[in-house]
Parts: C-alpha cells; sequence; structure tokens
C-alpha cells in the first residue's frame, strides 16, 4: 500500500512538474502564423508591452483599428506592438481571406500594426495562444476583445469590446505596463 501511494504520488510530481501552470507560462512561448502565413515566434517581442486583438471587418467595432492603429504608432517606439488576429467566430464578421483582410485594413486604416492569420479564439479548434489567453483572464466574448501582455509574457489584463483604443482605463494599464521595469 505505501509503495502504491509512493509510485502514485511521484508520478504525479513527475507529471505536474513537467508542465508549467498558467501562471508561470508566458506568451512569449507561444509561435503565431503571420497574415502572409510566416512563423512568428512571440518570444521576438520579449521586452515589449503586447496588446493582443481578435479583430473582424464586419463588426460593429471595426472602426476600433483606427484607435489601435493611432496607439501603435504613438506608443511603439515606448515598447507597445498591437497584435491584431482576425477571427470568424461571432456572427459571421470575417469571412474573408488573410489577402483580402490584410487589403481591407490597409487601405481602409491604414494598419501597420502585425496582422496574423485567421484563428478560432474559443472552442474545439481553440489556437494556442488564445487558450493561454483566456485561461489567465477569462473568455472572448465578442470581436475587439484585447489582452494585456506585459513585457515578460505574462498577461496582465482583459477588456472587453466596449473598451475604444483611447479608453482611459486601457491607456492607463498600457502606461503602467510600460512603466514597469523589464525582468
Amino acid at each position: 500500500m505505501i509503495r502504491r501511494f509512493a509510485v502514485v504520488a511521484c508520478l504525479a510530481l513527475c507529471v505536474t512538474g513537467a508542465q508549467a501552470t498558467p501562471e508561470e507560462s508566458t506568451v512569449h512561448e507561444q509561435t503565431v502564423k503571420s497574415i502572409e502565413g510566416k512563423d512568428v515566434k512571440l518570444g521576438d517581442y520579449a521586452g515589449k508591452v503586447l496588446l493582443v486583438v481578435n479583430v473582424a471587418s464586419e463588426c460593429g467595432y471595426t472602426r476600433q483599428y483606427k484607435g489601435l492603429e493611432a496607439l501603435y504608432k504613438e506608443l511603439s517606439e515606448k515598447g507597445l506592438v498591437v497584435l491584431g488576429f482576425p477571427c470568424n467566430q461571432f456572427g459571421g464578421q470575417e469571412p474573408g481571406s488573410e489577402a483580402e483582410i490584410k487589403s481591407f485594413c490597409e487601405s481602409k486604416f491604414g494598419v501597420t500594426f502585425p496582422m496574423f492569420s485567421k484563428i478560432d479564439v474559443k472552442g474545439a479548434n481553440q489556437a494556442p495562444l488564445y487558450k493561454q489567453l483566456t485561461e489567465a483572464k477569462g473568455e472572448v466574448k465578442w470581436n475587439f476583445t484585447k489582452f494585456l501582455v506585459g513585457k515578460d509574457g505574462k498577461v496582465l489584463a482583459k477588456f472587453d469590446s466596449g473598451v475604444a483604443p483611447d479608453a482611459e482605463e486601457l491607456r492607463k494599464a498600457i502606461d503602467d505596463a510600460l512603466a514597469a521595469p523589464a525582468k
């Protein structure tokens, strides 16, 4: 009986010790596809503050692209990077191909921040990045949900769709993250 308990305890420790908990893991461990189909290691953004946003071209919040681009232009030199992830899971509001999405964002809103391939942010096919984000701060309920990630790759906060890019609460959180020392 004691030997069986010891074996079970050892297995439990080995299994749990081998995997990082959501509190320990960082988004820097993730690799995603750019909108052009190239692998991008989020570890390349270590030391930067990330604003990760699920976007859609035919949504009532689509006008937020303008504010996201303004944030990116204003704060990129201070270390902010906006990352746009197209998603078609909410009302079918992102039906286009990656090429169509990229063209729309550039021509309509002048988007220069990094854009990525279309993904699922919830459900059975949820992208690993979004699994990590939602485990840390809660599920995505609609397009233009924003996750703020610190310089160390840890998820700091989530802002729902109704929080505009120029909202005081979002701006304060971004400024605080930018002012925090890199770990």
